[in-house]
């Protein structure tokens, strides 16, 4: 009796080991599958776990904004009264309306509780405080590796949302675009030069600027190949546009999209600019700054800009 009792005891206890370890075990799964679960991504301000496949996202950069359209995600909040006019889906009330470009709502986005926030340079300052909210995600693109930057960006959204082969498409459609382009910009007569026009003052941008992507990646010569590259362009004159005498003027308006007082068409309509060749030339193209002002670095926005520019110099 004694006997069977002491083999009763060592079976009881060998059954609760090894429950213990099945507990070790399943808990070991499910961690491993939360990880699994979760993409790590490494970007300029600093580090941030996604989910996979996040359901709530709140969009700050329009390029972000437009390629997730394109590829049909839904996201839940956006900066309302700062699209582009390819974008007025989103003014619709069931998106959450997330604050300016400059000042986010923190409140709102708080109350959407989202999975993620994607922003750029405009929204860098709030880095810290939306980080607090969710994982927070920077994806401006790096001029002065434009392609490099915008791709890794595509192929960054492409596995967070499980849209690797649509984004693989959408960047060979966009290789072959820009292909075509460069074979198109080497048999251009002539130098280039691209502006900002705001209201009243007009600025320059040469290679590894905001704009820089005609000279660096479509391929088109530089009238001035000293402009200093920044964000807001090299402030310049009429006297200076004359004196480069570009065969092409690229124009980008802002005031066409956050109401500016006066036209780049009428801004640039003086003796000075009229006695350029790019103007003798019907060469003054003025581009869609939807694409090249509000966003930029997206599936659409790169596709269409390239497309801009093939249209500008096929003239």
């Amino acid at each position: 009796m004694k006997k069977k009792l002491t083999i009763l005891f060592l079976a009881l206890v060998m059954a609760v080991l090894a429950a213990c370890g099945n507990t070790s075990t399943s808990s070991k799964s499910s961690d491993e599958a939360k990880a699994a679960e979760e993409i790590t991504v490494k970007h300029e301000l600093g580090e941030a776990k996604v989910k996979a496949n996040p359901k709530k996202v709140v969009v700050f950069d329009m390029g972000i904004l437009d390629t997730l359209d394109k590829l049909g995600v839904e996201v839940a909040g956006v900066p309302q009264e700062s699209l582009p006019e390819y974008l007025s889906k989103y003014e619709d009330s069931k998106y959450t309306n997330v604050g300016g470009l400059k000042e986010p709502d923190l409140e709102a986005i708080s109350e959407l509780a989202p999975d993620v926030i994607f922003i750029s340079g405009r929204q860098s300052a709030a880095y810290e405080d939306l980080s607090e909210i969710a994982p927070t995600v920077y994806v401006g693109v790096d001029t002065t590796k434009y392609m490099d930057s915008f791709k890794q960006n595509m192929e960054l959204v492409g596995q967070i949302f499980g849209k690797e082969d649509a984004v693989k498409k959408e960047l060979a459609s966009i290789d072959d675009t820009i292909t075509a382009l460069n074979d198109k910009a080497k048999a251009v007569e002539g130098k280039s030069l691209v502006v900002l026009v705001n209201d009243g003052s007009v600025s320059a941008y040469g290679s590894g600027s905001r704009f820089g992507i005609i000279h660096d990646v479509f391929g088109l010569a530089q009238a001035d190949e000293n402009i200093e590259a920044s964000t807001h362009g090299q402030s310049i004159s009429f006297e200076y546009i004359a004196d480069k005498n570009p065969e092409y003027l690229f124009v980008v308006d802002r005031g066409a999209v956050v109401g500016g007082e006066s036209s780049a068409a009428k801004v640039l309509d003086n003796e000075l600019v009229n006695g350029t060749d790019a103007a003798k030339d019907g060469h003054i193209i003025y581009l869609n700054p939807n694409y090249w002002y509000l966003s930029g670095g997206g599936l659409v926005s790169t596709e269409e800009m390239a497309k801009e520019i093939d249209a500008g110099i096929s003239k």
